[in-house]
């Protein structure tokens, strides 16, 4: 019960990684408010898992690239435990789609742009006044942000490097409150992202690539989020940790 106490607000954390790392953390002990995004019923899904394991939550619905969502998740999270929270994960983001550059136009790019940039920036923004010493943000950046991403994927691997170095920047400027922030940088992960975006034949392929000769799951993420978010890492801040099995060293 390392988080016992604590308050944690998940954006995305109503399914795959944002679910296991709900879960995660409220298994952990905190009060967890879990973002979605328009499936309530994958949202109550993951309340009734967080039950399951003991844990404490609300379910809040939210475009986290709109400021007047953002505002009501944390105004929300505000009255159900407090206006102090110890725990920000912006999971919130995807490729969305593949298009070469000749394919991209402008709503294109400001839509991943804002899916996972904006939303990143948006939280953070707004954590920062009921964040006191001791507070965590964790950002989800991507291993394309490392090696510029797959086929039609850059502008997703460029919003996901635009978040590592928003994760360094926010480092410096809220270390001296005693806030630590942090980025993780996962491969491929055995999640509905690589069910859409990616191929069985490419997936199975991939594994004989990988130094650890598997995918990744949801929980091993989510066990790097838990100790992020938890005093285990009070010296540790500013890094982007990959999560890859061996994928990519940076």
């Amino acid at each position: 019960m390392r988080l016992k106490g604590k308050v944690a607000i998940v954006t995305g954390g109503a399914r795959d990684l944002g679910r296991a790392v709900s879960v995660k953390l409220a298994s952990e002990g905190a009060k967890v408010v879990v973002n979605y995004f328009d499936k309530l019923e994958e949202a109550e899904k993951t309340e009734a898992l967080i039950k399951e394991v003991g844990g404490e939550c609300i379910i809040v619905k939210g475009d986290m690239t709109k400021a007047a969502d953002v505002k009501n998740l944390f105004d929300e999270g505000r009255k159900a435990y407090g206006d102090r929270i110890n725990i920000l994960v912006n999971v919130v983001g995807g490729i969305v789609g593949r298009k070469t550059i000749t394919e991209q136009d402008e709503d294109w790019y400001n839509f991943l742009m804002d899916v996972n940039m904006k939303s990143c920036w948006l939280c953070t923004r707004e954590v920062v006044p009921y964040m006191t010493e001791g507070g965590s943000i964790i950002n989800f950046s991507s291993l394309a942000a490392r090696d510029g991403g797959g086929p039609g994927a850059s502008l997703y691997a460029t919003s996901k490097g635009a978040v590592m170095t928003f994760t360094r920047s926010m480092a410096k400027e809220l270390g001296p409150k005693g806030i630590r922030v942090n980025a993780l940088a996962p491969g491929t992960i055995a999640t509905s992202f690589h069910d859409r975006f990616n191929t069985p034949e490419n997936r199975e392929r991939m594994k004989g690539v990988y130094p650890l000769r598997r995918e990744g799951d949801a929980d091993d993420v989510a066990d790097l989020v838990a100790f992020f978010a938890a005093d285990d890492s009070d010296y540790i801040t500013g890094t982007n940790v990959d999560i890859n099995g061996g994928m990519f060293f940076s």
